[in-house]
């Protein structure tokens, strides 16, 4: 009986605190960074503030909670089933960077949190750059750099321009209602041409370094 209501009390904590980070998601969607308060994340979990301070510590280890939660690479991470990388990595770069376009552009919260890295110097999100730097070496420094030997550098620079490129263009696509090069972010043929082009960037840089 006794183990019974421990693990009744251990599930309604673990509800309690996933409504607590579905509501920073939530405020982050639609209302930004400025509205990230005890009482509003509160009142959208529809609980008692306290119990963000007993379960987090306070809002600030919530919100770096919930920051942690959703970043790209953490995922690939969790999901990734050792990859066929004998062609040096080629396959696997294209099929992440598209991935990560797609996963970007479906993730409002993300691009929020990705802009909130630009304009402000905050520890958690300091700590969800250096973790996909950490995730991205490892790729680089197994696959990808044995692979290009001594011009490993301009791969790798290669690969920070479509890192940026599919950051601004979905950001771009899900925040303002115009084409971007007369192409349309939003739908699918838009997208795919932006994919194709990925895909082509990472071929030619294989054949051509």
């Amino acid at each position: 009986m006794k183990r019974k209501i421990t693990d009744g009390v251990f599930k309604n904590k673990e509800r309690s605190k996933k409504k607590f980070l579905d509501a920073v998601g939530k405020i982050l969607k639609t209302k930004g960074v400025s509205a990230l308060k005890v009482n509003d994340i509160a009142a959208t979990a529809g609980l008692d503030k306290k119990l963000i301070y007993n379960y987090f510590g306070g809002t600030e280890q919530l919100i770096d909670q919930y920051i942690s939660t959703q970043d790209f690479w953490s995922n690939v991470k969790q999901e990734e089933d050792s990859p066929d990388i004998r062609d040096g990595g080629q396959a696997i770069s294209k099929e992440l960077l598209q991935s990560q376009f797609d996963y970007v552009f479906e993730n409002k919260e993300l691009q929020k949190i990705i802009l909130w890295g630009l304009t402000e110097n905050r520890k958690s999100l300091k700590k969800l750059a250096d973790n996909r730097e950490k995730e991205g070496e490892v790729i680089f420094k197994n696959v990808c750099d044995p692979h290009f030997g001594d011009k490993a550098g301009r791969y790798r620079a290669i690969t920070a321009l479509l890192v940026s490129g599919i950051y601004y263009l979905d950001i771009y696509a899900t925040t303002n209602n115009n084409t971007f090069c007369g192409l349309d972010l939003k739908s699918k043929e838009g997208r795919q041409k932006v994919k194709e082009a990925i895909s082509f960037i990472i071929d030619k840089a294989y054949s051509d370094i």
